[in-house]
């Protein structure tokens, strides 16, 4: 089975942004030399703990310091932006790391209204409506294939080449899954945000129409997962991104990633700690043998052969470490990427 990395470039408390995104082309190059086959950064805009407001420039930091993993957007968020200039950053990124480049493509906000407000700078009608054209535009951009008669045929995304980054379409919801079967688009669907995707996911390969880009569907999905040498430890580990939802969901998510310590002695409310063991329920957190048999029974749900691991800790250290254990329980290598 394949894994590959989904990084949101988590900001520790006590750290600054500039630390978490120097962590992200640190844990790129173990990703690379670990035999992971794809490196994903996600979109996240005004988020106190995520210092991942602009993929597509990290995309290029990424590949730049790697060699040979595929690099690419978890996604892009297309509703905000213009499908012509989208299609113009990638066909520069696969101009200058050819084969290397995927392109994910998302509908969700990545943060909250007021702030797609700003990004969108004022009203522009209703964007998730509009999101199912701007890929099919984006998508007729990079294979230069508008029709003769349509107004944009004459414009020609640069630089042009041969090939373009590889499209995937992400969701966590019906609403993205239809349109990725609908246009006929590869699909990545996001466990860690929907623990109950496989009958979406079914959903989505029996209902694939094929299109000029894709003749069959393809599927990974996300999910967050962090081993340790002990399930202990881990279970440890993982309170700092249990503490850190919390305190998203109050609103109070400006602080980053909390310490161990802290996630672990907090004195919780009955609600927090039921929140907390709702989340520890959900999560994949163990040590290396326990997390792939887990990681494993997921991918036969959903029949899958790769998995795009998300993993978030306080210390960076720990982040490596459980890339490496996974790396190891599971024997990757570079090749076959």
């Amino acid at each position: 089975m394949k894994l590959s990395i989904l990084d949101q470039s988590p900001i520790r408390d006590g750290g600054t942004p500039r630390e978490a995104v120097e962590a992200t082309l640190e844990l790129a190059r173990h990703a690379d030399r670990l035999g992971y086959t794809r490196y994903w950064l996600a979109e996240h805009h005004s988020a106190g703990s995520l210092a991942d407001a602009s993929p597509e420039i990290l995309v290029g930091a990424v590949a730049a310091t790697t060699e040979n993993i595929r690099v690419g957007s978890g996604g892009v968020m297309l509703s905000h932006y213009s499908p012509l200039k989208v299609a113009e950053t990638f066909r520069m990124l696969e101009a200058l790391y050819p084969g290397r480049i995927d392109m994910g493509l998302g509908r969700a906000p990545g943060s909250d209204q007021v702030t797609v407000y700003a990004l969108q700078t004022g009203p522009q009608g209703n964007a998730l409506e509009q999101y199912p054209q701007q890929v099919y535009d984006l998508m007729r951009y990079l294979s230069e294939s508008f029709p003769d008669e349509h107004p944009f045929r004459a414009i020609r995304a640069m630089p042009a080449a041969d090939t373009y980054a590889a499209p995937w379409l992400l969701s966590s919801s019906m609403g993205s899954v239809r349109i990725a079967a609908e246009l006929g688009m590869p699909l990545s669907f996001a466990h860690f945000i929907t623990q109950e995707g496989s009958g979406m996911v079914k959903w989505y390969r029996e209902n694939f129409k094929p299109s000029r880009w894709f003749d069959k569907p393809i599927v990974n999905i996300g999910v967050s997962a962090l081993a340790a040498e002990t399930t202990e430890r881990a279970r440890e580990i993982g309170m700092s991104r249990h503490l850190m939802r919390l305190r998203r969901n109050q609103g109070a998510e400006r602080k980053g990633v909390p310490s161990i310590d802290e996630a672990n002695n907090t004195d919780y409310s009955a609600q927090e700690r039921a929140f907390i063991i709702e989340q520890q329920q959900k999560a994949i957190e163990g040590d290396p043998q326990q997390v792939k048999k887990r990681l494993e029974e997921l991918a036969v749900d959903y029949e899958v052969d790769e998995i795009i691991v998300l993993t978030i800790t306080h210390n960076y250290a720990d982040r490596i470490r459980s890339y490496e254990l996974l790396s190891e329980a599971f024997g990757l290598t570079g090749e076959g990427r």
